[in-house]
């Protein structure tokens, strides 16, 4: 399952972020570029923090609240038009998700969101003895069936791959009439509370920016959304990197960061989501295996390291205000080659034989592995370059 995967990764993820702080802590002479004057290091946070983060984490809400909504109707009354419709819906949330996968720090870690809406695989065995509980399948229907979902059934039944689940086979969406009443039940449950999560991570990073009644669903489930339940949100959080009340001590740190969550999701991409099953370490370990979006998955994930580092998401980028500008003078030869190792990994997972579920010893996802592996190196050298600059 993806969250015994993701436990360590994280676990080493926080150690090296600690590691990492720690060294900007050491000595405030160690801040040198990134001192706390330096408009520019701001300029790169507040262009990650508004035109990567919070188009993504927006869109994400919007498609998860609109998926809810889908299934919400085909509960009461299901066609194949609609069940295409709400495929589709779910595709574009996933997409999102998917292009998040490089800020997973901040609430999606503190709130154990990750996990709890992108697990796998999902766990059969229990989903099958919840379609033979009635005392279960009531509280889903309840009218609080989406806190019920997320309080009561467990990651291995949550989340992206339990709709997934429902709504897709062989890589196909279902025909209306395969889907029980009781899966109805399940799902429209299960999409409710991804849809709160997702708000989680908009008004988490958002705060007063986001939506208010995104604001308003989440203080009436009680879901936490700031940072350690103080006043600010994760984007003013790291915003305010270096001044008192934030958890980054200096803007050096924020920005090593940004990039520690690419070398992270780097990681996952190459050596478990692709490796795991590959190298036979376990076979089942494979994303999106209903609907068969699995190298899509991988070339999003890979997507999100580029739009963290080269200034936002494509429509609103600004490679001055970048990790990718603020690199290239430092280290012009650096900034090239991570440039190349993007997109090198992205060839690489293109080309990888599709559907992934179907062809997991194809030499093909080896070379995706290393491809991954060379992206995580490169940016292992940006994070020595920031530090000691």
């Amino acid at each position: 399952m993806k969250n015994i995967f993701r436990t360590s990764a994280m676990f080493m993820a926080a150690a090296a972020m600690t590691l990492g702080m720690a060294s900007c802590n050491k000595d405030d002479d160690d801040d040198a570029i990134y001192n706390e004057d330096d408009s520019a290091a701001l300029a790169i946070i507040e262009q990650f923090v508004d035109n990567t983060v919070a188009p993504t984490y927006t869109a994400l809400a919007a498609h998860a609240e609109q998926l809810a909504d889908e299934l919400a109707v085909l509960k009461e009354g299901a066609t194949n038009a609609g069940v295409d419709q709400a495929c589709s819906t779910f595709l574009a949330a996933r997409e999102q998700w998917e292009k998040s996968e490089a800020f997973l720090f901040g609430a999606a870690g503190d709130f154990g969101i990750d996990p709890h809406i992108d697990s796998w695989p999902l766990d059969e065995d229990a989903f099958n003895r919840l379609m033979s509980s009635p005392d279960m399948l009531a509280a889903l229907n309840g009218e609080d069936g989406d806190v019920v979902a997320g309080e009561r059934l467990g990651n291995a039944l949550l989340g992206f791959h339990g709709i997934e689940y429902i709504l897709f086979a062989n890589g196909q969406p279902k025909a209306a009439d395969a889907i029980s009443e009781n899966e109805w039940i399940y799902v429209v449950a299960v999409a409710g509370d991804l849809r709160n999560r997702c708000y989680q991570l908009e008004v988490g990073w958002l705060g007063d920016d986001a939506p208010e009644a995104h604001i308003e669903k989440l203080d009436d489930l009680e879901m936490q959304y700031t940072v350690a339940s103080g006043d600010y949100s994760y984007g003013e959080n790291m915003e305010n990197a270096g001044q008192a009340g934030s958890t980054y001590r200096t803007r050096k740190a924020a920005l090593m960061a940004i990039v520690q969550g690419c070398i992270d999701i780097a990681d996952e991409v190459g050596s478990s989501k692709i490796g795991a099953a590959y190298t036979g370490e376990d076979v089942t370990y494979i994303e999106s295996p209903y609907s068969q979006t699995s190298i899509v998955d991988f070339h999003n994930n890979i997507v999100s390291i580029r739009n963290a580092y080269m200034g936002g998401v494509e429509n609103a980028r600004d490679e001055s205000k970048s990790i990718h500008n603020h690199v290239k003078n430092i280290n012009a030869a650096l900034d090239t080659e991570v440039q190349e190792a993007i997109e090198a990994a992205l060839a690489a997972i293109d080309a990888m034989p599709a559907p992934f579920v179907n062809h997991i010893s194809d030499a093909r996802n080896g070379a995706a592995m290393e491809a991954c592996a060379a992206l995580s190196e490169k940016l292992d050298e940006v994070v020595d370059a920031l530090r000691n600059n």
